[in-house]
Formats: C-alpha cells, structure tokens, sequence
C-alpha cells in the first residue's frame, strides 16, 4: 500500500512538472532555445515550422544578435517551405537592416530564387521572369566576387532565354496571322534586347519573312544581309536564302544578284 501511494505521488509529480512545462509560453523562452527549436524543425524536414519560430526571435528579440542571425535563417526557412513572398520580405529586411553585412550577398540571392522559381513556360505571363533578371543582375553588379555571383550569371542566360523566347512566341503567333507589322517589332525586341540569346538567328529569318509578306523588298535583303552577316553557317541563313530567292532573286552563289554579290564579298572575301 505504500509502494502504490509513493508511486502514485511519483506520478503526479511528473504529470505536473510536463504540464508546466507544456505551459511555458514562447514569449517566455530566451532566444537561444527558440532558435534551436528552429533549427531542429529544419533538420527535421519542417521549414515552415522553423521559419515561424525564427521570425518569433526577430519580433521577441528586434536588437538582439540572435533576431539579426534569425532574420536571414527565417528567409531561407520559408524559401524552403516555397513561401516565396514571406522568404523575400524577412530578405529585404536583413538587407534594410544591415545593408553592410556579408550576407546581404545571400539575401539578395534568396530573392532572386524565389522569383527564379516561379518562372513559367513561355505560354504564360512573364512577370515572374522579368523579376528574376532583374534580382540576378542585381547580385551580379552588387556581389560581383561570390559563389551567388556566379550562379546568377548562369540562370540570367537562361531568364533571358526564356524572355526571348516568349517575345518569339508572339511574334510567330502574330506572323502566322498576318500582323507582320506586329510581328516585326517584336521580333526586333529580340534582335535589340536579347541579342545574347540562341533565338537572334531565327528572329532575323522570321523579320525578313514578315517583311517579303508586305511586300518590302528592300528591308527584307538588308536583314538577309545582317543575318548572312553575323551567322553565315546557320540553318536560318539557307533558309532565308531560299525565302529571298523564291521571291524573285536567282541563285546567291551565282553573279548577278545583290545576295550573290554579298554572298561572294562578305561571306567569301572576294572583294575583287
């Protein structure tokens, strides 16, 4: 009998004492321990979880050393749980905050990835797309000498790429149904504005395509010319090529021709 009071009284004292513990509140914890209740949600595969006890220490603790180290681990955390807005906001705080610090490099590359990866195929709207180049130009002209540098000029060939290639689509979609003024400017934005991108061939082929469907001769060779030019062994060429020389001009190789004479001077050196 008083074996089972003893371990009765026993009972209830760790009931309590978990009960206790139960009803410490987070406003009562230091912010070493919520920081590392954060820390276990990451490790634990729970980002959102940890991102909400990181952003607790920055509202608890605003001037501590541990909100500064807590607001940037905040932006990764909801990164992690695909919370784009929240991980840019708790970003553009740090950087607000201590626009200074080192790692002002990697909040700003967090931003650019929350844009980067809410880019969509180039049927859709390009909002996304066009914030993205514009965050990882950022971190290229900011952060020139860093890992996150060299990674942004990576995924800006492909952002601009990718916005050529919307700008392609258009134009195409516009040519195909006969609005080749309409098609011609945006094939021009390509050739203007993404000159870098693997679609300047084609964009120069379609221009001359729109241009020989209104009947504007002229415009048509000289961006022929401009495309014999600059890319003399692309598959747009020959193609261009025959386009022109189905619309009135003879062989290109041969003499006589204004392709022909570009052909022989430019593209082969004989100048004589």
């Amino acid at each position: 009998m008083r074996f089972n009071l003893i371990g009765t009284l026993l009972l209830c004292t760790a009931v309590l004492s978990a009960c206790s513990e139960d009803e410490i509140t987070i406003e009562e914890m230091p912010p070493e321990d919520i920081y590392a209740r954060a820390e276990a949600y990451l490790n634990d595969g729970n980002p959102f979880d940890a991102a909400t006890d990181f952003a607790e220490v920055e509202r608890l603790y605003p001037y501590s050393a541990w909100a500064k180290r807590a607001m940037i681990m905040s932006a990764y955390s909801y990164y992690g749980a695909a919370d784009y807005e929240a991980s840019q906001s708790a970003a553009r705080r740090f950087i607000e905050f201590y626009p200074s610090d080192p790692d002002t490099a990697y909040a700003r590359y967090l931003i650019a990835l929350g844009y980067y990866d809410q880019i969509v195929d180039v049927g859709r709207d390009q909002d996304k797309t066009t914030s993205a180049l514009q965050a990882l130009r950022d971190i290229i002209e900011r952060h020139p000498d860093t890992e996150f540098a060299r990674d942004a000029e990576l995924k800006f060939d492909f952002v601009l790429n990718h916005l050529a290639g919307k700008e392609m689509e258009i134009g195409r979609y516009y040519l195909k149904r006969g609005h080749s003024f309409a098609a011609i400017e945006r094939f021009k934005a390509v050739i203007e504005e993404y000159d870098r991108t693997n679609h300047t061939e084609e964009a120069l082929h379609r221009m001359v395509e729109a241009y020989m469907a209104l009947g504007l001769e002229g415009e048509a060779r000289e961006t022929a010319a401009v495309l014999a030019f600059n890319f003399p062994g692309s598959e747009w060429y020959e193609e261009t090529f025959a386009l022109v020389q189905s619309g009135g001009t003879r062989n290109a190789s041969g003499q006589g021709t204004w392709l022909g004479a570009f052909w022989r001077q430019v593209i082969r050196g004989e100048w004589l």
